[in-house]
């Protein structure tokens, strides 16, 4: 018997082998006790104030969108110590880490943001940090993985299947059914075995809390749309979690197109994935006929990711969100455009985000209209990615 609903309608749950069952109710156990505890309560949202750098401000765009009728806000997690919204929740999962008395911690990470954050929190507290991250994801984010190695974390190399976060989460959860007596598994986003969905979304949700507060001192107003990226979809729900009893603004999911979706190379299983089970949840998958799990691709390394959080999943099925999708290269020439006109050099998880944003703008110039996306994390770990991608292109139009 759980202690908090371990579903989203029929999404979620713990689909888990049986020895992992103590620590995840020994981990609801400690999260539903530290949300009555004053003295935790007060810490982490101290910790968040002066530590992590909240609150993030909210901007507004004044050359990306002139000419038209449309204001478009970023959310400015980009700003938060670290980089990346992830800060937000792995100081409350450190917290709840020394509540439980363990003096290790396992993370999995894709784009090395994550880990970056969870290699933070970890020093902070003085807790070991051990992090799983495929092989591909460490050649094409080696500056986030100095980051972790500077900051006392060991960086495993997760060779076989795909060599991306797939398969780092999978060795994760191995590691942790090997360890979890004495270790804490830091999930890095909305998805996984209940309780971590939960979880990270009341540590994410002061996303959308100082969102709401911010856009009404503004414009006096809710916005038209809240539009955020979506991989496992931690940085979008912590955004939409304050707004969805807002029928009125609608709430937009974008996931990795990645080189289209005719071409089957992409990482949007809630547009166009089926139900299923995977990393201990039940939630969309990508998968081929015979119901096995295909491999995701996106530009992104964040948002490579076959499934995604089961209460984006439940937020689809009552129709309350909807989730599109935009390619590579769309994604790449909105961090361009940002870079270029306003000055800040956007993750290419959050340029997906940004490219909808875009689109919308562009269809209906003439509409007044206010979107706040949320720019969930720094480019500066993207910008050899997007070098490489334009040299590409520099040589292929020079041999034209």
């Amino acid at each position: 018997m759980t202690l908090l609903d371990p579903y989203f309608g029929q999404f979620g749950g713990m689909y888990v082998p049986q020895i992992l069952m103590p620590a995840l109710n020994e981990l609801e156990q400690n999260f539903v006790d530290s949300q009555k505890d004053k003295i935790f309560k007060e810490t982490f949202k101290n910790l968040l104030k002066n530590y992590a750098g909240r609150p993030t401000p909210l901007s507004l765009c004044c050359n990306l969108t002139k000419g038209t009728k449309t204001r478009i806000y970023l959310k400015r997690e980009d700003l938060l110590h670290g980089g990346a919204h992830k800060t937000n929740q792995v100081l409350g999962q450190a917290m709840l880490a020394l509540k439980m008395h363990k003096q290790e911690v396992i993370a999995e990470t894709g784009a090395g943001q994550h880990g970056v954050a969870t290699a933070i929190a970890c020093a902070l507290f003085n807790l070991k940090c051990r992090i799983y991250m495929g092989f591909k994801d460490i050649e094409r984010q080696s500056v986030n993985v100095l980051r972790m190695k500077l900051m006392g974390a060991q960086v495993i190399s997760v060779k076989n299947g795909s060599g991306t976060l797939k398969d780092a989460c999978n060795e994760a959860l191995r590691d942790w059914s090997d360890s979890y007596k004495t270790s804490h598994y830091m999930i890095g986003t909305a998805a996984g075995p209940h309780p971590y969905p939960i979880i990270v979304r009341e540590f994410q949700k002061i996303i959308g809390e100082e969102s709401k507060k911010q856009i009404l001192e503004y414009e006096r107003v809710l916005p038209n749309a809240i539009i955020a990226c979506v991989g496992g979809g931690s940085n979008a729900i912590g955004i939409f979690s304050e707004f969805i009893k807002d029928k009125q603004v609608d709430l937009i999911g974008v996931e990795p197109g990645g080189c289209g979706i005719e071409t089957g190379r992409h990482g949007a299983p809630l547009s166009y994935g089926r139900t299923g089970i995977y990393f201990g949840m039940k939630s969309y998958l990508m998968q081929n006929q015979e119901g096995q799990i295909k491999e995701s691709w996106s530009i992104s390394a964040g948002l490579d990711f076959p499934s995604v959080g089961p209460e984006h999943a439940w937020l689809k099925s009552i129709n309350r969100a909807q989730y599109v999708s935009v390619t590579d290269q769309e994604a790449v020439n909105a961090f361009q455009i940002l870079c270029k006109k306003e000055g800040i050099i956007p993750a290419l998880e959050s340029s997906h985000a940004l490219a909808y944003a875009l689109k919308l703008m562009n269809l209906f110039p003439n509409k007044k209209q206010v979107f706040i996306v949320n720019l969930s994390g720094r480019g500066d770990k993207d910008i050899l990615t997007v070098n490489n991608i334009l040299k590409d292109q520099e040589k292929h139009c020079e041999s034209l």
